[in-house]
């Protein structure tokens, strides 16, 4: 398997903007939560990559997000699983690769909720999700204009494919983002 530090390289070979190097960041932590939350801790490591290499294509080719970063995978003799994983989440948007694994329907669930859960943690006072509660991502949740980017059906599939409701998808995702071991903020 590719090392971290080989992935960083790849990843900023591809990404520039400060803002999609955090996203990568954030969604490495809460990947490698959710694997040793879940009973998957020996293939944490796998699980936190498909998070870092999750949006490897999107800055550079946002028309073909998804599409490209397989070709980009491949040319650097990347392993298949960490291709399909990636590219699973953009199921019904840009591919048609389902996602089937339970990791790969969390990365699904969990790459728009984490941008979601950041936009609300920083209109916090603390700018921070280690104060934050379910009850005040719900309220900007319902509103549309409130982090527009963040798809609201995407992160209400992916809570249905885990089996999770939507409250239970934010709590274990605001957790994911608490993690010590990453101390992610928004």
């Amino acid at each position: 398997m590719i090392s971290r530090e080989e992935a960083w390289a790849l990843l900023t070979r591809y990404n520039r903007e400060e803002f999609h190097l955090r996203h990568a960041q954030i969604v490495e932590g809460v990947m490698r939560y959710f694997a040793q939350s879940l009973g998957y801790e020996a293939e944490a490591d796998f699980w936190a990559m498909v998070g870092l290499l999750h949006d490897l294509d999107f800055e550079m080719y946002p028309e073909e997000h998804c599409i490209r970063q397989q070709q980009i995978m491949r040319e650097n003799n990347l392993d298949e699983r960490l291709i399909r994983a990636t590219a699973s989440h953009g199921y019904g948007i840009t591919t048609d690769i389902e996602p089937l694994h339970e990791m790969e329907k969390v990365l699904y669930a969990v790459d728009e909720l984490t941008g979601l859960i950041g936009a609300v943690a920083l209109m916090r006072p603390s700018k921070s999700v280690m104060d934050l509660e379910v009850s005040s991502v719900r309220k900007k949740y319902k509103s549309s204009n409130f982090a527009a980017g963040c798809s609201r059906e995407v992160i209400e599939r992916g809570a249905a494919m885990l089996g999770w409701d939507l409250n239970t998808l934010i709590e274990k995702t605001i957790l994911a983002m608490r993690s010590p071991d990453k101390a992610i903020q928004a």
